[in-house]
């Protein structure tokens, strides 16, 4: 099965902050940007009109967008960033260098306060990919508008790739705006 997963426009003021499923806005431009992108896309390759989407308005938003143009779009909590959890929507540079540190050693395992861990994440994104797989006995491609850390373990486990142990091993993150495609 493919899935086509577009990461959300860049949000904003979010530089400098940990933003994880910190529910921040995004300039109705790039919002529409990224739903006629979506659009042409489905329109050249005769996908059906429905997509996936978050309920961080940064994904949502694109879903409320593409709606507009006679697609049907279905919130999935499962696809939200990861939850950091106290970190979420503060400077990092006002978080403990010790608890980044931890992280960093520990990044499978580590989980902020109140947060998930990378292996959380994995389980959590695992779980949809193989429900989705299971519902869609037709086959036909999954389009979703997801989160760069969410695309990352997803392109990972689709390639069978071993969580990162260490925060030096874990991919860049997709740009925003950019399609990837995965063979699941």
């Amino acid at each position: 099965m493919i899935f086509h997963i577009w990461r959300h426009p860049k949000p904003i003021a979010a530089n400098g902050f940990c933003i994880g499923q910190t529910d921040i806005s995004v300039d109705k431009r790039k919002i529409k940007r990224l739903a006629n992108k979506i659009q042409r896309f489905v329109r050249l390759h005769q996908l059906p009109k429905f997509i996936w989407v978050s309920p961080l308005q940064r994904s949502l938003r694109v879903g409320e967008m593409l709606a507009k143009q006679g697609f049907q779009y279905h919130v999935a909590p499962e696809l939200a960033e990861i939850d950091f959890g106290n970190w979420d929507g503060q400077p990092w540079a006002q978080i403990p260098k010790q608890e980044i540190d931890d992280w960093c050693n520990n990044f499978a395992d580590f989980a902020p306060k109140h947060g998930e861990s990378l292996q959380q994440l994995f389980e959590r994104v695992e779980n949809w990919l193989n429900e989705i797989a299971r519902q869609n006995s037709s086959h036909r491609p999954i389009l979703v508008v997801g989160h760069a850390g969410w695309i990352n373990a997803a392109s990972m486990i689709v390639a069978g790739q071993e969580m990162p142990k260490k925060a030096v091993k874990w991919p860049r993150p997709v740009n925003y705006l950019e399609h990837s495609q995965l063979d699941f």
